[in-house]
């Protein structure tokens, strides 16, 4: 039986309203999960431990975290801490615990991307005013989604992050000595940047390094283990709200996976390094490049 004009307007208005509380109800299952998670990072405690004049490591294991298993170790610089930012790079690669050695420093993590092949940075490279590494994707002017943030180090070697100019050489007209390139871009001036949904090193759970400014001026350099049960690892929307919810308001994704590597002196390696398949200290992978903290005695 054929339906009247009436009956299929009723039916298209139903259709319409019923679709409107469907996504209503799940935004709120949305919010209230991420609430939840929120509330688990605030109130969790850490297991703290000074490692220099307004250094400290602080390192925590989660359940139920994202619907995840995570352990996550932190790096926290005070304004007025009594160390400085340097980048260090191999150009045959070697482990970061080893750059860090090279150079007594307080506490290292890896730093940005590089090609495993050919050995070389794939991203912007300037150490002491040389330039080690160029963005890739010569064959365009412009750059790739991971070259969009740029860390600096001024002349206090503290650090800045940048948006950078959509050009790939944009980095050349830049006057710091000390520069690397990474990404994706994840907070700038407190603004949670677009993540594209058509990657899986986006969407998928993997190990993160980033590093984060808050308003103080304090930092906080950030390593998340992944690929293990008991480390799953996070998207880049999960590691947007975890860095924001520690306080950021800039914030940089550098390299990860099997290259995510926390190096304390005196301690060795403190995270999971996954690239031996095993949860150990262990599994460290030889890597381009790697963020240092000295001591400003140095």
């Amino acid at each position: 039986m054929a339906l009247s004009h009436c009956s299929i307007m009723k039916i298209i208005s139903w259709s319409k309203n019923f679709i409107i509380l469907a996504t209503s109800l799940l935004l709120n299952v949305v919010l209230v999960a991420q609430n939840a998670d929120s509330i688990t990072l605030v109130n969790a405690v850490w297991n703290s431990d000074t490692i220099a004049n307004g250094v400290v490591l602080k390192q925590l294991e989660l359940r139920d975290y994202f619907s995840s298993n995570q352990y996550i170790s932190c790096i926290e610089l005070a304004p007025n801490a009594a160390v400085k930012l340097v980048f260090a790079y191999d150009k045959d690669l070697d482990y970061t615990s080893h750059m860090a050695k090279k150079q007594d420093a307080i506490a290292a993590v890896n730093g940005s991307f590089f090609d495993m092949q050919h050995l070389n940075p794939i991203c912007y490279l300037r150490i002491d005013g040389k330039n080690v590494g160029e963005n890739t994707n010569k064959n365009t002017p412009y750059r790739k989604y991971y070259q969009y943030g740029t860390l600096v180090l001024d002349s206090n070697e503290m650090p800045k992050i940048l948006k950078t100019d959509s050009l790939r050489v944009w980095e050349n007209t830049l006057s710091y000595n000390n520069i690397m390139t990474a990404g994706p871009l994840l907070i700038i001036s407190g603004e949670e940047q677009p993540m594209r949904d058509d990657r899986t090193f986006v969407t998928h759970r993997h190990n993160r390094t980033a590093i984060g400014i808050k308003n103080d001026g304090s930092v906080i350099i950030i390593t998340i283990d992944g690929r293990h049960a008991k480390a799953q690892g996070m998207s880049l929307v999960h590691l947007i709200k975890t860095l924001k919810w520690l306080g950021c308001i800039d914030a940089l994704n550098l390299d990860g996976g099997g290259s995510t590597t926390c190096y304390i002196k005196g301690k060795g390696v403190v995270n999971y390094p996954s690239d031996n398949n095993v949860f150990d200290h262990k599994g460290e992978r030889k890597v381009s490049n790697a963020i240092l903290l000295l001591s400003n005695e140095q």
